[in-house]
């Protein structure tokens, strides 16, 4: 590795050093190691997820990086975070972690370790009592559906346990039997496409800790560009609900809900259904850890839209599942779509609910059906 291929840069408060290529090429390389500056909001977003997490964490705060690259997730929390105790980060690549560990030295680091070792063999080692991890981070190229198994072990009772996953095309219903495969349920192309991969991943990641007797509660989740990322905080105790099901979307009039089992035809309109699933069909979000979020982001240097984005989760947080958007409801009505603000006024005003959703910047919440805000929307 030429010392002229390696740059530095600055994310957050942190300096972290990487290929010059990961810059200056479209697609960021993966040798001599992988950084990809475009998934910068999504880092900024573990800051603020692991500070609001670990500030009113009662034990010790142990972080296990189990994919890390160049380690710019990691040397992000273990400099900029005052709470980490011990950051371990880990990577099959030893170029990318020695990048990560002179990264460590600039940053005047003393609570970092690498570990160079095949992913779940590395959870392995903290997957006994007294050793897990107090946050346990998988970001994977692809799918995270094979770690999420040993990942679950390696996460102590109470703590957090956050993957990502990049495989949009099969989540999204192009490869519908590889999404089967994978993450134990079947998507359908639909204007929310993103909130039902979302749910295919918690539904797996739901399905897994449920083997060992574990519940998983989502505090927050997050769609950015190709990257769907879930925070889910683990408890050693079975799961008592039933929060596992299937989203039913009429193929005729586009009307949508969510339901732990099937039904064969539409309550609007009496047309055909497609249904994705199973899945999870409980919160993507807790109310009480996004107003946490929300006090934690004005102390860090991240993205200003950080707080807009946590404001909408906020919103949204008690609000039905699947979300409508404007240009869906203006094609079916032959119209120009309405404002946003104005949209939500409306139901707000006819005795809905509704709110903006995070998860697409003309999307909204509703308990409305879609006779319902079609009725509305044309007043």
């Amino acid at each position: 590795m030429q010392t002229s291929d390696i740059i530095e840069t600055i994310e957050g408060t942190t300096r972290i050093l990487i290929p010059s290529g990961s810059i200056s090429e479209k697609v960021p390389p993966k040798d001599p190691a992988f950084f990809n500056p475009k998934a910068k909001l999504n880092r900024d977003f573990s800051i603020i997820t692991y500070s609001a997490f670990l500030k009113n964490f009662d034990g010790p705060k142990i972080f296990l990086e189990g994919l890390s690259g160049v380690g710019a997730r990691g040397l992000r929390v273990a400099n900029e975070l005052p709470y980490i105790e011990q950051m371990i980060v880990n990577d099959l690549n030893p170029k990318a972690l020695e990048l990560s560990k002179k990264s460590a030295t600039l940053n005047k680091l003393e609570n970092f370790q690498i570990s160079e070792n095949e992913v779940c063999r590395f959870l392995s080692l903290y997957s006994r009592k007294g050793e897990r991890g107090t946050i346990v981070d998988i970001d994977p190229f692809g799918s995270p559906a094979k770690y999420i198994d040993c990942g679950i072990r390696a996460t102590m009772h109470g703590g957090l346990f956050s993957t990502t996953a990049t495989d949009l095309q099969v989540l999204h219903g192009l490869f519908r039997d590889a999404c089967k495969r994978r993450y134990g349920g079947v998507p359908i192309k639909t204007e929310y496409a993103n909130e039902i991969a979302i749910r295919l991943i918690l539904g797996c990641i739901r399905t897994v800790a449920a083997r060992f007797d574990i519940e998983i509660i989502p505090v927050f989740v997050e769609s950015d560009l190709h990257y769907y990322r879930t925070y889910v905080r683990i408890l050693n105790r079975p799961d008592q609900e039933e929060n596992l099901g299937y989203i039913l979307h009429c193929k005729t009039c586009g009307n949508r809900k969510m339901l732990n089992d099937q039904q064969k035809s539409c309550d609007v309109c009496n047309g055909d259904l497609d249904i994705a699933g199973p899945l999870w069909i409980g919160p993507l979000f807790e109310k009480e850890f996004l107003e946490s979020m929300q006090d934690e982001a004005s102390k860090y240097s991240v993205d200003k839209n950080c707080e807009k984005i946590i404001s909408k989760c906020l919103q949204e947080s008690d609000m039905p599942g699947t979300y409508f958007t404007l240009d869906e409801m203006a094609s079916k009505m032959k119209v120009s779509p309405l404002k946003l603000d104005k949209a939500i006024s409306k139901l707000q005003e006819n005795g809905f609910t509704a709110s903006s959703t995070s998860l697409n910047p003309t999307g909204f919440r509703t308990n409305a059906r879609i006779d319902q805000i079609i009725d509305t929307f044309s007043d």
